[in-house]
């Protein structure tokens, strides 16, 4: 099964043609001209492909997309602001390295404890907010200069000090 990350949101439709704007976190360096397809989850769980026909560049974070079959403001209207999924290798080729968004899929390493597979990055003005899931429970790890270790790419591992007690405000009952 392929695995979908979350790279944006549709926040509006553009002209009278069906283009929407997309707003990603992709990173600056990608216009995203080569994207062929976004997903868009239908229920939980499953995604119904759209196949994209141009992109144009707005701005850093946001494109112009026109998706095959979607020629009118209302046949666009009904996919504003839905969040947009790119399958795993799309996401890897287009997301800029160095972006926190980069981070998805990356195990989280404390010490000697994998807590978790980062299923969500969270950005903040002073830090990246990164969610795991523990026990059955939504987690969040602060990543900044003082819990930050190191991040080896290579192995994809995210390797963090984490205060004494902050993981027992979500575990414990």
């Amino acid at each position: 099964m392929s695995q979908y990350f979350s790279v944006g949101k549709l926040v509006a439709t553009h002209g009278l043609k069906g283009e929407l704007v997309l707003q990603h976190s992709l990173g600056k360096s990608t216009g995203l001209k080569s994207l062929e397809v976004i997903f868009l989850e239908h229920r939980k769980d499953s995604f119904l492909p759209y196949f994209v026909t141009e992109v144009r560049v707005k701005s850093a974070e946001e494109v112009y997309l026109s998706l095959e079959g979607i020629d009118s403001k209302e046949q666009a209207r009904p996919l504003s602001q839905k969040e947009v999924w790119l399958q795993e290798t799309d996401f890897t080729r287009l997301a800029g390295k160095t972006k926190p968004i980069a981070l998805l899929g990356f195990r989280v390493i404390d010490g000697e404890n994998d807590l978790g597979e980062i299923v969500e990055v969270i950005e903040q003005p002073l830090q990246v907010l990164c969610k795991i899931f523990m026990q059955g429970k939504e987690v969040l790890i602060p990543l900044h200069e003082c819990t930050l270790d190191r991040v080896d790419q290579a192995s994809k591992m995210v390797y963090v000090t984490l205060p004494d007690g902050l993981l027992d405000v979500y575990l414990v009952q």
